[in-house]
């Protein structure tokens, strides 16, 4: 068994997608990371099976969204049906304002696969399956994890930093005495996932029927899943008899005859912890919350926590002095992801009718509402599902707060041409550090030498982005057109000739007219202390604890 090191900058309690995502995060920003996980690899059923578009902007910049991207059926949809088969609502969505479809279908075997291995790219990572963190302590400077190797035998390894991503049934959060807020539902579903398929929808289809909810999804490669309301009175092992599942497969669609997978029975969760951390110790994933499954959120809020607490801990590891980097996860992400949860539940609400009236009256709504363009795109192009947006954390508000404000929001990803007229995701041409983006017709004539001078003392890139002008030839930094239009729509239309101050995660945290640029100093030095020293300081960094990192030393 390979050793694994005593001294480690972050301990990551679990290796699902949120810890695996976290750990090659980590990896890439240079920060080095010890990921232990007590089973002996990764899923090996299918478990989440939706991946949205946030998520995805996540793993590109992890260096993985084409890898994932390539397993995944990409953008299906949702078909809403009455009792009696009509449809009364779709979901259809084909606009990909962060570069990517907003749904996608995968295999969670094969998505951790891939995350698994792409862990061997980071010397900097080491995971250790099969083994298992059976206590910790902290003090005001580090965390000490006591693990179980597979032999039985016992030993530490210490850390600047734990995260908790070890499930629902977190160990963690229960050492740390940390509740969970919510509700259980009472309602259990079955869930039934096959090899094979009958059915040709490539969308989700959505059975709104009072004596039976039930859900059938795509899946890649033939795959398909059925989801069925359990009734009063049906126990876990009668509905998991094939008998019984075969007569529901049935009644639902062509697949009664398809051959099983895998057949479940879950009982759904509206939770989440009253606090993400406890000192050096932090919460992420289902650890941190739990999602009924009505709106596939529950692994990509996960992977939001990942990438939201990667950069902070990555630009805290590296500062000299104190910070306020880590205070701001909570903030930001617990609201967020307690909007998705209620989201959760009020389209559970849409699927599960608690009767014929309430269901024709829901019904009636939605062919009222397809009456009005607006309202139809509304629920076509899923503008409900709550957008990533913050109101406090490490953001920096302007004077006048109002609707169109840009601050705290996740900016679109357009594609976007450069003078010579090649095409990339903006993601692509923006380095992994804070970055001053001038939205303005002619960005390399509005800013300042002044503020010019000033970015380059600190290190900052300067990123030019137009609306619909043509790119200048040369200038001073990169400059690219905004192809898709995305930042010609509300409320980025408003901010042409605006600075905006871009964090790691892609959230905008200020946003100043360009003549102001130069006022941004502050927050910048705040989203990466060190930031003149980045690059030299990461090297040197990783060098040093290698020098003095050991085996875990084994106790008798």
């Amino acid at each position: 068994m390979p050793k694994i090191a005593s001294d480690t900058d972050v301990i990551i309690v679990g290796a699902g997608p949120t810890g695996l995502l976290l750990a090659n995060l980590l990896g890439t920003m240079g920060v080095r990371t010890t990921i232990i996980e007590r089973n002996a690899g990764t899923v090996d059923e299918p478990r989440a099976v939706s991946i949205d578009d946030e998520s995805m902007r996540s793993l590109q910049a992890a260096g993985l969204s084409d890898e994932v991207g390539a397993i995944c059926s990409r953008g299906y949809g949702s078909i809403y049906k009455g009792p009696n088969g009509n449809v009364f609502a779709t979901v259809k969505p084909f606009i990909k304002e962060y570069g990517f479809d907003k749904r996608n279908a995968f295999q969670q075997p094969e998505f951790e696969a891939i995350l698994r291995a792409a862990l061997e790219r980071h010397d900097n990572v080491t995971a250790h399956f099969e083994t298992e963190v059976t206590g910790f302590s902290q003090t005001s400077e580090a965390v000490k994890a006591t693990v179980t190797f597979p032999d039985s035998e016992s030993g530490t390894v210490t850390g600047s930093y734990m995260v908790a991503c070890d499930g629902g049934r977190s160990a963690i959060r229960k050492a740390l005495d940390i509740p969970m807020e919510g509700t259980t539902f009472e309602e259990p579903w079955l869930i039934v996932d096959l090899l094979s398929t009958q059915n040709r929808c490539f969308h989700t289809e959505v059975h709104c029927d009072p004596s039976r909810p039930s859900i059938t999804l795509p899946g890649p490669n033939g795959v398909r899943r059925y989801e069925f309301k359990l009734q009063k009175g049906e126990n876990p092992q009668q509905v998991t008899e094939e008998t019984f599942v075969r007569r529901l497969l049935a009644e639902t669609g062509p697949d009664a005859k398809e051959p099983i997978r895998r057949v479940r029975v879950y009982t759904f969760h509206a939770r989440i912890a009253e606090r993400w951390r406890e000192g050096r110790v932090f919460l992420a994933g289902d650890a941190a919350h739990l999602t009924p499954p009505f709106a596939g959120q529950g692994m990509n809020s996960g992977l939001r926590d990942a990438h939201s607490l990667a950069w902070r801990l990555a630009e805290t590891l590296h500062a000299t002095g104190s910070t306020d980097l880590l205070d701001s996860y909570q903030t930001e992400r617990k609201p967020h992801a307690w909007s998705l949860i209620q989201l959760a539940l009020r389209m559970g609400q849409v699927m599960m009718p608690a009767s014929r009236l309430q269901g024709s009256l829901i019904r009636a709504g939605f062919h009222a509402l397809a009456l009005y363009p607006p309202a139809r795109d509304y629920f076509a192009q899923m503008k409900y599902k709550p957008k990533p947006r913050f109101e406090q954390g490490l953001i920096q508000h302007g004077v006048r707060r109002n609707k169109h404000s840009v601050v705290g929001r996740m900016i679109p990803q357009p594609v976007v041409a450069d003078p010579d007229r090649t095409h990339h995701l903006l993601d692509e041409v923006l380095p992994d550090r804070p970055v001053v983006l001038l939205y303005s017709k002619a960005p390399d004539t509005d800013l300042s030498e002044t503020a010019r001078a000033q970015f380059r003392k600190l290190g900052v890139s300067i990123v030019g982005l137009t609306p619909e002008c043509t790119n200048p030839v040369s200038a001073d930094f990169p400059i690219y057109r905004d192809q898709s239009r995305f930042f010609a729509s509300e409320p980025y239309k408003f901010h042409v000739g605006h600075a905006f101050l871009v964090r790691r995660d892609r959230y905008v945290a200020a946003s100043v007219p360009v003549s102001r640029a130069d006022s941004l100093t502050e927050m910048i030095l705040r989203l990466s202390p060190q930031l003149e020293h980045a690059q030299s300081s990461v090297a040197e960094h990783i060098s040093r604890k290698k020098e003095t990192s050991g085996p875990i030393p084994r106790t008798a």
